[in-house]
């Protein structure tokens, strides 16, 4: 049955109007900032990180968390093209719901195209300003297109909402954040 909505989602026009709005997680994610700031180490602070990541993954309906799911299950198993496809076709039903442009941007990324991940973690941003996914991502891809001082800048913004992502070591004292490393 899962699937039967899934095609038939894909199949149909879908009409921005007819995606509601996401659930609202404001409140939770900002308890889970400032617990995950306070964290006194990783191993404590990687399951307030799976909790953000819980809600950003929360799709507005059943229809189109079911297209988010399908796209990251294409993704796991390297199917770029559909995982892309799929969640093309949330971010035509669900316009305003940040987590379809991060998962494009992924996808984009991993496919190299940096150029397209930006727009779309811009996008993502837009909609969720404090999406540490979307954050570190976009530092990430920066880094890629050879932006290292906005990179570095966005990592910094990042680390401000989660100072324990694995990305960390990349603005460590010393470290560079690129492939050329340049003043820091």
């Amino acid at each position: 049955m899962k699937y039967a909505v899934f095609f038939a989602f894909l199949a149909a026009p879908a009409f921005a109007e007819d995606c509601p709005t996401a659930p609202d997680h404001s409140v939770e994610l900002s308890a889970l900032f400032e617990a995950v700031r306070a964290a006194p180490d990783e191993r404590t602070a990687q399951p307030l990180s799976q909790q953000m990541w819980t809600l950003w993954l929360d799709a507005p309906d059943a229809a189109a968390q079911e297209v988010l799911d399908q796209g990251m299950r294409q993704r796991a198993n390297f199917d770029f093209a559909g995982a892309y496809d799929s969640f093309d076709a949330l971010v035509t039903y669900c316009p305003d719901y940040a987590e379809g442009y991060n998962q494009r941007a992924f996808v984009s990324f991993l496919r190299e195209d940096f150029a397209a991940a930006l727009v779309d973690l811009d996008l993502t941003l837009q909609l969720a300003p404090d999406h540490v996914g979307a954050q570190s991502g976009r530092a990430l891809t920066l880094m890629n297109l050879g932006e290292i001082p906005q990179a570095r800048a966005q990592m910094l913004e990042a680390l401000a909402n989660n100072p324990w992502l694995s990305e960390r070591a990349l603005v460590a004292p010393g470290a560079p954040l690129g492939p050329v490393d340049q003043e820091l």
